[in-house]
């Protein structure tokens, strides 16, 4: 999917667009596209540089850190990005990257892939953990059960046995 930039002649315009789960996946990511992408924009052009403001929208399916279970999360991230051709890339490479223009990007051949676009922000709605639920309790570690769909009948104590000798020390020291 890419976004041609030679139809855009007017300083603003406006890109709207719904696209399917299948169209917008890619190898090997950290979450699954379970619904249609709404992505909707305006661009400003400035001569050969351009600014997409807008929003992306979709649900994603991850697994929880903690119990593995399958889980939804909606997205609904808005997005400022600067594109660049990429003949400035050359040029920027000798030069440091200020930190607040970490937003600006470069297209070849006067187009934007729309799918990188759509998977970076998702990417970058994840949660650094992410949870089915704030209150997980997770996988019981001994025998694995899901402790959100109930207990299982571990003894809730388990002693390292590295720590074996401190014991018996501890225990010739009471004596």
């Amino acid at each position: 999917m890419l976004l041609d930039l030679t139809r855009y002649r007017q300083p603003q315009s406006s890109f709207a667009r719904t696209f399917q789960p299948e169209d917008v996946v890619g190898e090997g990511d950290a979450y699954e596209i379970v619904a249609p992408c709404e992505l909707a924009f305006e661009v400003y052009k400035d001569k050969d540089r351009f600014r997409l403001e807008g929003r992306v929208k979709s649900e994603l399916e991850l697994l929880c850190s903690r119990c593995l279970e399958a889980f939804r999360l909606p997205v609904d991230t808005a997005f400022d990005l600067r594109y660049l051709p990429s003949s400035e890339a050359a040029s920027a490479s000798d030069h440091k990257v200020p930190d607040d223009d970490l937003e600006t990007s470069y297209y070849r051949e006067g187009q934007i892939d729309l799918n990188e676009l759509m998977r970076e922000q998702f990417y970058l709605a994840l949660p650094m953990k992410p949870l089915c639920r704030i209150d997980c309790r997770g996988l019981c570690v001994q025998c694995g059960t899901n402790l959100n769909s109930g207990s299982c009948g571990c003894a809730p104590a388990w002693e390292d046995p590295r720590l074996a000798p401190l014991r018996e020390l501890r225990q010739t020291h009471e004596s």
